[in-house]
C-alpha cells in the first residue's frame, strides 16, 4: 500500500531569475509536491485531524523559503525545498517539480523536477 499527499499549481511569491532587455520574464512560478507518507496516515478510522499529515507547517515553510531572497536559478530554491521535507519525519519519498510560465512569447511552462526515494532521504537525514 502507499498514499501520497500532492500538491499542485501552488503560485510561489518569489523573485527568480535575471532577464534582459527584450527576454520574456515570467508570470508566475509553479510547485507541484508529491509526498509518499504512511499509510496510516490517510487510512483511518476517526474522522480527527489527529491521526493525519498537516500539511500546513510545510506550505508555510515553502512560502517563507520562497520570500526569503531573490534566487538565481530555480534549482537553488528545488534543492531548499527537498531539504526541508527531508527534515519532516512523516515524509518518506518526494518528488517536486517548480516551473515557470509563460517561456515564449503567451505560452509554455518550463521547469526542473527533483526526486528522492526513502532510501535517498534517510541518506540525506544523516548527513
Amino acid at each position: 500500500m502507499r498514499s501520497t499527499i500532492e500538491l499542485s499549481g501552488l503560485e510561489l511569491p518569489v523573485s527568480l531569475g535575471t532577464y534582459g532587455p527584450g527576454d520574456v520574464v515570467p508570470e508566475a512560478h509553479l510547485l507541484d509536491c508529491v509526498l509518499e507518507i504512511e499509510p496510516s496516515l490517510v487510512l483511518i478510522d476517526t474522522d480527527t485531524i489527529a491521526r493525519v499529515f498537516d500539511y500546513d507547517p510545510l506550505v508555510a515553510r515553502i512560502e517563507k523559503l520562497a520570500r526569503e531572497h531573490n534566487y538565481e536559478t530555480q534549482e537553488h530554491l528545488i534543492t531548499r525545498i527537498m531539504m526541508v521535507c527531508a527534515h519532516i519525519d512523516e515524509i518518506k519519498a518526494v518528488e517536486l517539480m517548480i516551473y515557470k510560465t509563460p517561456v515564449f512569447r503567451s505560452s509554455g511552462q518550463l521547469g526542473v523536477r527533483l526526486a528522492m526515494s526513502r532510501e535517498e532521504l534517510d541518506d540525506l537525514r544523516s548527513d
